[in-house]
């Protein structure tokens, strides 16, 4: 079990999976630069994590839940989480469900940090996660994901990795192939490959997304 002090935030291991000299850019070296991509998630997110709770038919939502492990030393929130009541009145089924701008990637990130979520849920209420939804913003639908043994053991194996790398506290080189050209620190990481642009990101936010609401994920 890890004291509170020693718990990761679950968005380190979606940061790990893309790239570990981001995640330690991120979260040993706290260098963070806002883009476009990171704003418009950001506010997406924001509006998600303002939490509250509502109900339909069957399914109880609640939004901006948090979460955190002892066991696998983890902490942070799900942007939502599902509960469906069960026939027979047994326990409510927990089905959590993280937001993505954008469309499903083709690394496991994005399952990786959805199974972790699950994996708090389970030791926090006592009651198995199966599945869970990533919705993504473009696609504007959900796609569910199975939480098998597989991605189990995927995703505390770069639990392990991402606490290893912050208990060594050296940021890596960087790689030899990284999505540099989507990555908001690339300015930063390689300052005489990408230079940084001057652009008022909050203009932008002002200009495109703080004003436009984002429609919610349907039941």
């Amino acid at each position: 079990m890890y004291p509170e002090a020693d718990l990761i935030p679950l968005s380190a291991l979606q940061h790990f999976v893309v790239c570990p000299r981001q995640c330690a850019l991120i979260h040993l070296e706290s260098v963070w630069i806002e883009n476009e991509r990171t704003a418009e998630g950001r506010v997406a997110h924001d509006r998600v994590d303002r939490g509250g709770a509502e109900a339909r038919d069957a399914v109880r939502r609640a939004y901006g839940v948090p979460l955190r492990s002892l066991r696998l030393g983890l902490a942070g929130r799900a942007d939502v989480v599902e509960f469906h009541s069960v026939p027979g009145r047994g326990p409510e089924q927990p089905f959590p469900i993280e937001h993505k701008r954008g469309r499903p990637k083709r690394g496991d990130e994005d399952r990786v940090q959805l199974c972790a979520q699950a994996l708090c849920l389970e030791e926090m209420i006592g009651v198995t996660v199966p599945a869970g939804a990533l919705f993504y913003g473009q696609l504007r639908r959900r796609t569910e994901v199975i939480f098998d043994g597989a991605l189990r053991h995927r995703t505390e194996a770069v639990v392990a990795e991402v606490r290893a790398l912050l208990d060594a506290g050296a940021t890596p080189p960087p790689p030899a192939v990284a999505p540099c050209k989507s990555c908001s620190l690339s300015s930063a990481c390689r300052p005489t490959v990408f230079p940084a642009r001057r652009r008022n990101i909050a203009h932008w936010i002002a200009g495109r997304v703080a004003d436009t609401e984002i429609p919610g994920d349907p039941l």
